[in-house]
């Protein structure tokens, strides 16, 4: 059985299907100046949805002179892939010691502890 879930991207493909999250359907020119148009090039990024298209994490509609890319997975797809493959890699299949490590990070707020308590107690109250 053929394994059905998309290609995990590379750090420079997940930067541009962060913009096409956030943007959605973009034009190259679209997307690179949201990368910031000084430190990547247009054809680099071209380049890239281009072989991002191949790999089957964009599509390209091509109905317009300009064409327009769009990510075909959802971003939280992708986020629990990596998750996943952190989980694994990093901490032996342990969730746990992922969630304390990320917890036991400065960079952690009040707000992001408040909500990361509701949704342990949600979670409580589907037991």
């Amino acid at each position: 059985m053929p394994n059905s879930s998309p290609p995990m991207p590379t750090p420079a493909e997940l930067e541009l299907l962060r913009v096409l999250w956030e943007r959605g359907p973009s034009t190259v020119r679209e997307v690179q100046t949201a990368v910031g148009a000084d430190t990547t090039g247009y054809t680099t990024i071209l380049k890239q949805l281009q072989l991002m298209l191949e790999k089957g994490l964009v599509s390209r509609d091509e109905s317009q002179r300009a064409h327009v890319y769009e990510a075909r997975v959802d971003a939280s797809i992708t986020q629990r892939q990596l998750v996943d493959d952190l989980v694994e890699r990093a901490f032996g299949g342990a969730t746990d010691k992922l969630v304390l490590r990320a917890l036991s990070s400065e960079r952690v707020t009040a707000d992001e502890l408040r909500a990361i308590r509701d949704l342990l107690d949600a979670l409580d109250d589907e037991d």
